[in-house]
């Protein structure tokens, strides 16, 4: 079931300055550690990386949250700060990190409902949930949802991509590393609970088989120039 919330408080003018907050701590996150950041030496995880993801989770989850009747304030502002703490703290307590974070900024800047405030910071904490997805709300499982989407597809292959040359592989690994995305993509498939979320899934899965399917062909044919 959905959030019974029916003010819809959160201001576009409100929710720019929320972004502006999350980008700021993010890049304070990285320039207040002496190396640079928690996880700065892995280069698609630096604040710039983990910002850009965080906004595309927020595209995705307000569509899943759009379609599947979930409330779009509570999904979206929690898809935006569902992440704030990935720099500075472990992977396996940042999920509560961020939602203590949200909550100290929602309690503070705005006048927002108490039923608001604890619908995001409960989404946030729970987005790390590994368990059925059919157990959640609705805007938890769409931000998970989203979450789980976003390094599927195009840009998942473009992350490949980017991690042949940290790894100092060769152009002829790119078709496994693809292979790599399209693996992920069926077990996202498999995960998401949502129509929406299917069919997000399907699509992007769709476009990467073709990406691999033009890579073969284009390989092959380079592989089977005379030396």
């Amino acid at each position: 079931m959905g959030v019974e919330i029916r003010e819809s408080p959160v201001s576009d003018e409100e929710f720019a300055e929320m972004e502006a907050f999350v980008h700021d701590y993010l890049t304070a996150s990285v320039e207040t550690e002496d190396e640079g950041g928690r996880m700065r030496w892995y280069p698609w995880h630096s604040a710039e990386y983990r910002f850009n993801h965080i906004r595309n989770v927020v595209d995705l989850a307000v569509e899943i949250a759009r379609k599947e009747g979930a409330n779009v304030d509570v999904t979206r502002v929690a898809a935006l700060f569902h992440d704030i703490a990935k720099l500075e703290v472990e992977q396996d307590v940042h999920a509560e990190a961020g939602a203590r974070i949200a909550r100290e900024y929602l309690t503070t800047h705005c006048d927002y409902p108490q039923s608001f405030v604890d619908s995001v910071c409960d989404a946030i904490r729970d987005h790390s949930y590994q368990g059925d997805l059919g157990d959640l709300t609705r805007e938890t499982r769409s931000l998970i949802e989203a979450d789980i989407l976003d390094k599927v597809g195009a840009h998942g292959a473009a992350l490949m991509v980017l991690r042949m040359g940290y790894e100092s592989r060769t152009h002829t690994d790119t078709a496994e590393m693809v292979e790599r995305v399209i693996e992920r993509g069926q077990d996202a498939r498999e995960r998401v609970h949502s129509q929406t979320a299917q069919d997000i899934a399907h699509r992007r899965l769709t476009r990467v088989r073709w990406f691999r399917e033009w890579l073969t062909a284009e390989m092959a044919a380079v592989d089977e120039r005379p030396k």
